[in-house]
């Protein structure tokens, strides 16, 4: 194996110091150096009884590529005890253990609701099963860290998902956590991402996603190194290609011990392990190569899958029932494997060409240490998630050519709109009396019967929301005299007459930003966020020249 001591300090750019941190995730017990790969991927499951619900949950998991699907196909046959059984074995968690009260989105004029989940891979040796795969003894009663974590949205008509990751060592403001178990509150603090877990289980780390990206979430699924290698088994393994030979492996004891030839491999076990986990070895020997490795491995599974692979072994998927129930932890939304079905059944309508894997663009930090969310294509990607715009672009392909707007058709001294303040927010708190300041420009612009709502949320982005589209020429009107972009407008099926929501993206004065989220929404992800298409079947992971063989 060729190494080099240029390649091996940059590799060491996106992990801070381990007695920093106060762990090390190295592979090989015994080392201390924080340098090793970790960090579990993929969360899956489902299933059903008897031979209809085995059918069905075949094809439900022929989408969810090991994310929902798998559990409750453990229950064919085995009757009502045995589903409670596994229902017992889920654990369960609050979704959010954050006070910044992000608003969930308006359902639009079908009544439909994008979905947003976080999949979090734990690094967690707290179990016999977990140190073997994990490493590292001396890690073994530390709490765990996310070290990896993929937002999964799924757009309102089911008929794309963009899945995104950020690197662990992304330095972000973690919010007040307090521990539902214990009840000790952890103040806000600056630190790597993937520590959030830390400060009170997977609902601190869902609220320091909302309050990095204004996105909200639904739900969220956590899995630990046991429940990979059990569910990567279940389906037979998994399709992966590198362009040279890898050894993930140097004599510091850096890697996750993966060791492949030139060219594809069908990996599983704890193989598919190391695959998910080898940040020595893929490109520059960083996260974001890591993130790539996740991403082709996703796809290829669910490629596999929706191409017809079975599970057809009762004991197999027994077995796998088991490990991946007591594997996983859920939000109390998802608490059951009914519900998880539920959500596989869902997740099963989108097509695997609309499937988009990415990763937040980043910058490098002072010192390049750790890195930060990318000014401007940061944002861009998270704006367009909020909008429940598809990362691959396709979403613009679809929408017909734009008729001429409406004309109002109140008068502007009749018509009624509600503001409200949706400036709120746990890091940078509320801007006090927003509604009334916006109330009181769009009075002196003749919309005298303007109103507001006292009580206070919050929201990323500045809206007007109407119901049915009479309404939609007035909406326009307001958006127009307030200097809002059209794509701050939006029917929702829910909507009461005309509401505007000043979000946080007009904090002060009473003309909107002119750098507001731009005046043009973009209609697909940047360059930066290199992402793949979940139909490319010829991405090849490209191996770091000093860990080949």
């Amino acid at each position: 194996m060729r190494q080099s001591s240029v390649r091996g300090d940059r590799s060491r750019r996106h992990q801070p110091d381990a007695q920093e941190l106060g762990w090390d995730d190295s592979l090989y017990e015994g080392r201390s150096d924080g340098g090793g790969d970790g960090g579990a991927a993929v969360p899956a499951d489902s299933g059903g009884r008897g031979r209809r619900k085995r059918r069905r949950g075949r094809r439900v998991l022929k989408w969810t590529a090991g994310i929902a699907a798998l559990l409750v196909l453990g229950t064919a046959g085995a009757g009502y005890l045995y589903y409670e059984h596994l229902n017992g074995n889920l654990r369960k968690g609050l979704l959010d253990l954050g006070d910044g009260g992000l608003k969930k989105p308006e359902p639009n004029a079908f009544g439909q609701t994008p979905m947003n989940i976080l999949l979090l891979g734990s690094d967690s040796r707290n179990s016999k099963e977990n140190v073997k795969l994990g490493g590292a003894k001396a890690d073994v009663g530390r709490k765990p860290l996310a070290d990896v974590q993929m937002l999964l949205h799924v757009s309102a008509d089911r008929s794309s998902m963009s899945v995104l990751s950020i690197p662990r060592d992304t330095r972000v403001t973690i919010p007040e956590c307090t521990d539902p178990k214990s009840g000790e509150k952890y103040p806000q603090t600056t630190a790597p991402i993937n520590q959030s877990l830390q400060h009170g289980g997977p609902g601190c780390t869902v609220a320091t996603w909302k309050e990095l990206t204004g996105i909200y979430i639904d739900h969220f699924m956590m899995i630990d190194f046991a429940g990979v290698v059990q569910m990567a088994d279940a389906v037979g393994g998994v399709p992966v290609c590198v362009d040279d030979n890898i050894y993930s492996h140097d004599s510091k004891g850096h890697g996750s011990g993966l060791k492949l030839t030139e060219g594809e491999h069908n990996i599983k076990g704890v193989q598919a392990l190391q695959w998910l986990r080898t940040r020595y070895g893929f490109e520059d020997n960083t996260d974001i190569g890591r993130a790539k490795a996740q991403h082709m491995y996703m796809n290829s599974m669910i490629r596999q899958l929706k191409a017809g692979t079975k599970l057809t072994d009762p004991g197999k998927l027994q077995a796998l029932a088991e490990a991946a129930t007591k594997a996983l932890t859920v939000d109390e939304g998802l608490g059951s494997v009914k519900k998880l079905y539920d959500l596989g059944g869902d997740l099963n309508r989108v097509p695997v060409k609309r499937v988009t894997m990415a990763t937040m663009p980043w910058s490098y930090g002072p010192g390049e240490s750790y890195v930060m969310p990318k000014p401007g294509d940061a944002e861009q990607v998270f704006a367009m998630l909020r909008n429940d715009t598809a990362l691959d672009g396709k979403d613009a392909e679809k929408k017909k050519k734009p008729a001429a707007d409406p004309k109002p058709t109140t008068p502007k001294e009749e018509l009624q709109v509600t503001v409200q303040n949706g400036t709120n927010g746990a890091i940078q708190g509320p801007v006090v009396g927003r509604a009334s300041a916006v109330q009181g420009q769009l009075a002196t612009l003749g919309y005298t019967a303007a109103g507001t709502d006292a009580t206070l949320i919050a929201q990323a982005d500045t809206t007007i929301t109407y119901g049915g589209k009479d309404a939609e020429g007035d909406a326009l009107a307001v958006a127009k005299a307030l200097g809002l972009p059209k794509s701050a407008v939006k029917e929702s099926s829910s909507a009461q007459g005309i509401r505007l929501v000043v979000g946080n993206d007009w904090r002060t004065g009473t003309a909107y930003p002119e750098t507001a989220g731009g005046k043009q929404q973009a209609e697909k992800a940047p360059e930066s966020a290199d992402a793949l298409n979940g139909e490319d079947k010829k991405a090849c992971m490209k191996v770091n020249p000093d860990y080949t063989w």
